[in-house]
């Protein structure tokens, strides 16, 4: 093997946890979405309340495939909560806000971060030889992409 190739267990271990960081960020997110969901008030209402829904629900299947990936890789998929507040990297979600614009702008956030945090897993995947990982993470980001354009389209 050269000198530059990581060996087959040290990189799929370097994925698992890689994937691991981008589902506890995902599931923030998911949680970050159903808080706007909630607590929307003002202009566009029922139109931001339901979009932020379907955001919530399509942003859950992304976990799934993220954690899916792991299991298949080798890996235990870190879920709970605990382990979510622990290693996301996602800016903390204001509890304070109501007003749909500010829910637009802080979502339109966190899409964006997430999604970038995946091109970051997409490039890794790439460099460590996992082509599979590297597809999933770019489905998932056109994704994040596009919910992130519904949202933001909102401002």
């Amino acid at each position: 093997m050269p000198a530059n190739k990581k060996s087959t267990n040290t990189a799929t271990k370097e994925l698992i946890d890689l994937l691991n960081q981008s589902l506890a960020n995902t599931l923030d997110l998911k949680l970050q979405v159903k808080q706007a969901h909630w607590n929307v008030r003002g202009e566009n209402f029922i139109a931001l309340h339901q979009l932020f829904d379907e955001v919530a629900g399509a942003v859950e299947e992304y976990a799934d495939m993220l954690a899916e990936r792991v299991l298949q890789l080798g890996g235990i998929a870190k879920g709970t909560i605990q382990v979510v507040a622990e290693n996301s990297s996602l800016k903390p979600y204001s509890t304070e806000i109501y007003k749909s614009a500010e829910h637009v702008t802080a979502l339109t956030s966190s899409l964006r971060a997430v999604a970038d945090s995946n091109r970051a897993l997409i490039d890794a995947s790439d460099s460590l030889g996992d082509k599979v990982t590297a597809d999933l993470c770019t489905e998932i980001t056109r994704g994040l992409d596009k919910w992130r354009w519904f949202v933001e389209s909102n401002l």
